[in-house]
């Protein structure tokens, strides 16, 4: 009698740490590195969400990393390059993405400009995890992003891939550039280019000729602060996968 209360016991506590499990992580992403450098990935967890295992680390070229992220998690995520570790001071900073904490792990700082980056509200109205790859702030290296539901069915409106596979640094207008693409906004801090002021409604702020540059190279990402209606995406109980430098057949 106490043997068979035990392993009910068991059973029990087993079912209940397999749902603290779901219930706390919720989904895998997989940061891949098709580069032919290294990428350093920075992670910023939004207000009122707690932050990752980790917000910072080097991903070799040819390698990918998991991360595990919990439940009604949101935030953004991004690469950062040429990254370097100051011999005497020990300061470590990046040409482009730079979080500004002087380390690899970014601890609660954001990308500086200009920068490719993945957004994510996981869990959100209606159950619905919704992403998109933005180039508001900037451009500096292609990202695509994949979900990955199991058994391949879609649990969300259209659980589509998205991001920016181009490589757009050439391209750019010289205007723009800085280290690599940056936006229209940071380039000349006007309120129309960043629809701040009088510029900050849907109605008043309108797509420019720089915005209308990145969105046709990479009509799936976010050009300019109300480019919702194609650059927004949901699905449901997905995994995701963000690769660096995908190859343009991923697109």
């Amino acid at each position: 009698m106490d043997f068979t209360i035990a392993l009910l016991f068991f059973h029990l506590l087993l079912h209940y740490f397999i749902g603290v499990i779901y219930v706390v992580f919720s989904a895998t992403f997989t940061f891949v590195n098709q580069c032919n450098h290294t990428v350093w990935p920075g992670i910023l967890s939004g207000a009122g969400t707690p932050p990752l295992s980790t917000t910072g680390f080097a991903l070799s070229s040819g390698d990918s990393v998991f991360v595990s992220v919990p439940a009604s998690w949101s935030g953004r995520m991004w690469g950062r390059t040429l990254c370097s570790q100051d011999p005497t001071t020990g300061k470590f900073a990046c040409a482009t993405g730079d979080c500004g904490s002087g380390a690899v792990e970014c601890s609660g700082g954001g990308a500086v400009p200009p920068a490719t980056l993945a957004e994510f509200t996981l869990n959100g109205a209606g159950g619905l995890d919704f992403y998109d790859v933005s180039l508001v702030d900037g451009y500096n290296l292609p990202l695509l992003v994949v979900p990955v539901v199991l058994g391949g069915g879609g649990g969300g409106n259209n659980c589509s891939s998205t991001g920016c596979v181009v490589d757009l640094n050439g391209a750019c207008p010289s205007e723009l550039k800085v280290v690599d693409a940056a936006s229209a906004c940071e380039a000349f801090g006007d309120p129309k280019y960043c629809c701040s002021g009088e510029y900050a409604t849907p109605d008043t702020c309108k797509p420019s000729a720089y915005s209308e540059f990145f969105k046709s190279a990479c009509p799936r990402a976010y050009s300019y602060a109300y480019d919702d209606g194609t650059s927004t995406f949901t699905c449901a109980s997905a995994d995701y996968v963000l690769t660096f430098c995908p190859i343009p057949s991923a697109r």
